[in-house]
């Protein structure tokens, strides 16, 4: 792509995704800026910012994937160190948002973290946030700046549109997820059929009844977060049961923690396609396993953010 010609429009990439950054920068056509993160002996993280950023619009790409915690951080010092610097304007790009599973008490005393992430954010002086799916929509009323939610579903559709697929169903793995489905839905101009579980305990779920028709049809399963692959595989094989004909799966975070590659690699899913929100190392690689990439929209957005265009325009 042709270089970016605004001299005030800098970007930078911490330690959590550094592949999805490059390609960000090369979309966008600006070079990457220049820091460094070391390490003390300790643990203990410092952040030397290499250029002059006054006055710019400072973009930060970090997905606060594992380990969680460092990536937090080494985010928030970062932040501290560019507001220290004199930017104009701090954007975080966060293609996944940590922590946003903990988005309120399910249960007495417990803590809503995802609240929590947000209030270090601002206080460390974040001007404006840019992520892609939160688990819960709702989370961006945690924040009183703007917040611009991207979409995984367009990037997720196009790959099964490409596939030429007949006779599909698009399948919800729960009721919270309907939403979601019904969107990859109506790109792909299917049904949508929602699986009925029940979670007895965090990390284990119970699939009970498939509510919709999916007999002999070919099912895609989309999430938002497949974590250790639990609801996924279990939800494939109760559809094969059920008289699916094939089962496809999709998610926008590849969080694959556990015991999740071994899952899939032995599930009834025939292809699961992920999204470069988390980077996939290559012990996970695995055949049945597709990665797209959203540096392209991501790169779009910050180019629209920073010409103060509509980015809601990018789903139309």
């Amino acid at each position: 792509m042709a270089n970016y010609l605004d001299p005030n429009l800098k970007v930078f990439s911490l330690n959590s995704n550094p592949d999805l950054a490059e390609e960000i920068v090369e979309h966008i056509g600006v070079p990457m800026g220049k820091c460094s993160v070391v390490r003390f002996s300790d643990g203990e993280i410092q952040i030397n910012i290499e250029e002059s950023i006054r006055g710019c619009d400072v973009y930060v790409i970090q997905s606060t994937c594992a380990p969680v915690n460092e990536n937090i951080m080494e985010l928030l010092i970062m932040v501290d160190a560019l507001k220290r610097a004199s930017a104009k304007t701090i954007n975080i790009v966060l293609p996944y948002y940590g922590y946003a599973r903990q988005d309120r008490k399910a249960r007495s005393r417990e803590p809503i973290t995802a609240k929590l992430v947000a209030n270090l954010l601002e206080v460390a002086g974040v001007t404006r946030l840019i992520t892609l799916d939160l688990h819960a929509s709702q989370i961006q009323g945690f924040f009183d700046i703007p917040v611009d939610q991207l979409m995984g579903v367009p990037t997720l559709a196009k790959h099964f549109e490409e596939k030429n697929l007949d006779d599909i169903v698009v399948v919800s793995p729960d009721h919270g997820g309907v939403t979601r489905a019904r969107k990859l839905a109506e790109r792909l101009k299917a049904p949508i059929a929602i699986i009925d579980k029940r979670r007895p305990r965090p990390n284990v779920a119970e699939v009970m009844n498939i509510v919709g028709n999916i007999e002999g049809k070919t099912a895609i399963i989309i999430d938002d977060i497949i974590d250790t692959a639990g609801t996924i595989t279990l939800a494939a094989n109760a559809l094969i049961e059920n008289g699916a004909k094939e089962v496809f799966a999709c998610c926008t975070h590849p969080v694959l923690s556990g015991p999740a590659i071994e899952r899939i690699d032995n599930s009834k899913i025939k292809e699961l396609a992920i999204t470069n929100t988390i980077p996939l190392p290559d012990e996970k690689r695995i055949d049945k396993i597709s990665q797209l990439s959203v540096a392209p929209l991501l790169g779009e957005a910050i180019i629209r953010v920073h010409e103060q265009l509509s980015v809601s325009k990018l789903f139309d």
